[in-house]
This record gives C-alpha cells, sequence and structure tokens, in this order.
C-alpha cells in the first residue's frame, strides 16, 4: 500500500514539474544599444544583443533572425545555437505592421524557390513547398493556396479543400475556425474545409473565448457562437475580440468605447483618455499623460505613471519610465527596473 501511494504521489509530483517547465523570455535592446538580445525575469542578458532585425521566441522555443549580410533567415534556440536545418536561403512570413512570423503550433511557414510549405521543430521541410500562400498553424491547422484552389492543411500535412461557390480569401485558424471570404459575405470553416458558419456576415473576427464578433449588413457589431448564433445582439458600431480571462471585449456605440460582458451589459471606464483592449484581465488607459492599467471594475488597478506602456501578456507587461524600459507585473511592480533601450512582450518557451 505504501509502495503504491509514494509511487502515485512521484507520478503527480513528475506531472506538476512537466506543467509548470517554461521559461520566461523577453526581446530587448540594451541601453545606448542598436542591437536586440534576450533576457530572463531578472532582466539579464541569456543571449547577447548581437542582433538587428530578429523575432520574439515563439512556445516552441525559437526565433527567427535575419542576417543582413547573407540576406538570409535562421533560427536560434534559448541557447543561442543555430536550428540546423535541410534547407537554406528560405523567406518567412512577413506582414505589415505585424512583422515576421516564425514558429507556431510546431512549424514555421517558409517560401522556397517562390512556393510555401512548412518546416518542423527538427529542420525538416515536413510539409513540402508547393503552395502559392499560406497562413501559420493555429488550432493544429493551416490556410493555404494552391492556384485559385483553397485548401486546409494538417500537421500531418493531409490537404482538405475548401470548396465554397465565390470563396475570395481564407484567414488562419483560430480555436478550430477560419473566416472565409466571398463576395456575398463572411463566414467560418472548421478543420475538415467545411462550412461551420454560412457567409452571413459583412465582417468578422477571430474567436476568442468561445466567442468571435461579426458586423451585420446593417453595420452593426454583435458577438456569435461557433454556431453562428448571436450571443451578443449586434447593437455596436465596432467591437474587438473579446479577452478569455475577464470576458470583456471594447465595443464602440454612441461615438463611445466601453466593454461588453458576456451578459451584453456595457461597461464605462470614465477616468481615462485612451480604452484599449482587455488583455490578461487588464486594459491600458491613460490620464494626464501618463500610462496605466485599469481592471473589469473599470478602476485603475495599476496607476498612471508610465511614459510608454504595452499591454500585459502572460501575467507581465513592459512599460517605460523616462526614456528607458522595464516590465512589470499585475500589481504593478517592478519585475525589471527600467534600463533597456527597448523592450517586447514577456513571452512563455514551453
Amino acid at each position: 500500500m505504501k509502495i503504491k501511494i509514494i509511487a502515485a504521489f512521484a507520478l503527480v509530483l513528475l506531472y506538476g514539474i512537466n506543467s509548470f517547465a517554461q521559461s520566461y523570455v523577453i526581446l530587448a535592446q540594451p541601453a545606448g544599444s542598436k542591437d536586440w538580445g534576450y533576457a530572463d525575469l531578472s532582466g539579464n542578458l541569456i543571449i547577447d544583443a548581437k542582433y538587428r532585425k530578429c523575432t520574439s521566441f515563439s512556445e516552441d522555443g525559437y526565433a527567427a533572425i535575419y542576417d543582413g549580410k547573407s540576406k538570409q533567415f535562421y533560427f536560434i534556440d534559448l541557447k543561442g545555437e543555430t536550428l540546423q536545418t535541410e534547407i537554406t536561403g528560405y523567406g518567412l512570413i512577413d506582414v505589415f505592421l505585424f512583422g515576421i512570423k516564425g514558429f507556431s503550433d510546431g512549424f514555421a511557414a517558409v517560401e522556397v524557390n517562390g512556393k510555401w510549405g512548412f518546416m518542423n521543430t527538427q529542420g525538416k521541410l515536413a510539409i513540402p513547398a508547393e503552395y502559392d500562400k499560406v497562413t501559420v498553424f493555429r488550432s493544429g491547422y493551416a490556410s493555404a493556396k494552391k492556384g485559385i484552389h483553397f485548401i486546409v492543411v494538417d500537421q500531418n500535412g493531409n490537404e482538405k479543400s475548401v470548396n465554397i461557390p465565390g470563396i475570395t480569401d481564407l484567414n488562419d485558424f483560430s480555436e478550430n475556425l477560419a473566416v472565409f471570404k466571398t463576395e456575398g459575405g463572411v463566414g467560418f470553416i472548421d478543420g475538415s474545409g467545411s462550412v461551420a458558419i454560412q457567409p452571413k456576415f459583412d465582417a468578422a473576427g477571430d474567436f476568442s473565448g468561445g466567442l468571435a464578433w461579426a458586423k451585420t449588413s446593417a453595420g452593426k457589431v454583435g458577438y456569435i457562437n461557433p454556431t453562428g448564433e448571436w450571443v451578443i445582439q449586434p447593437n455596436f458600431d465596432a467591437g474587438k475580440n473579446l479577452d478569455p480571462s475577464c470576458g470583456l471585449a471594447r465595443i464602440k456605440k454612441d461615438d463611445k468605447w466601453g466593454y461588453v460582458n458576456l451578459s451584453g451589459e456595457i461597461l464605462y471606464m470614465t477616468d481615462t483618455e485612451l480604452w484599449e483592449d482587455f488583455m490578461g484581465g487588464l486594459a491600458r488607459g491613460k490620464k494626464n499623460g501618463k500610462f496605466g492599467y485599469f481592471n473589469d471594475k473599470m478602476e485603475w488597478a495599476v496607476e498612471p505613471q508610465f511614459d510608454g506602456a504595452r499591454d500585459f501578456k502572460n501575467g507581465y507587461a513592459s512599460v517605460r519610465k523616462g526614456s528607458l524600459w522595464g516590465v512589470i507585473d499585475a500589481n504593478g511592480n517592478w519585475v525589471i527596473e527600467p534600463r533597456f533601450e527597448d523592450i517586447k512582450d514577456v513571452e512563455i518557451v514551453r
């Protein structure tokens, strides 16, 4: 009996250790430097600042680096070592204003000789480069286009044709659904390439926390569930993605920004000059020229005191005091005192 108890305890302990086996990594630019490196939550550089163009680490444990001399991309791990790949000279998705896309869901979309495929974290071209257009993998699927045909690709490289009359575009997946566009409207498909929600909207956003914003032909925005039914009626002039942490989404009604909860109740934060989306349960605001963060009760959780600020991510936010950036936690306590020229979001590597 004792042996069984000890064995069970060991399994629980092992599971717990594995569950929390993760690292926090921040793309950071030291004061006075033009180059970027990577820091931990203590603010210490774990990879020296020697990169001019690079991305944050993904959960898969790799960051994309662009070598200006060779004009080529490559990936590094948390030790700063280069991922050995069977292809070289590949391109990566580079979205204007959103940046370079590296690994996601264990794959990186790569361009080889004008065609797109997917490389895995072992550096292998796991899905051949034979597509004219692709999205990143999310929810286990990627959208692709080959000639005039739209396709859903799974992580084994299996393809599902998207046979929707008049389809003109197909977005990436979110919570197992992807927006598609036709001349008549916008709808959603599932991972099999089948229509999950008919194209009856003028526009729609990604699913987040089980809901997606959608716009009617009358120009009003509400929130739908994965079957396309209205959970929050379309009564708004604009709407943004729901924050699953607190169940609030930013909306605009009568030329005024506020927040709607899952019951359709509208909440207003009146003590701010700026209304941003809730991220991780807090929203960025501004008062008297200083940035802070308010909570779902529409109260300041972190008083406005910063000269620059980014949204919360993974429990932390990058903020600027004077000319230097640091990192705070959700209580406004400094995790990294301001010491960097610039700093990005705190990312988790699992």
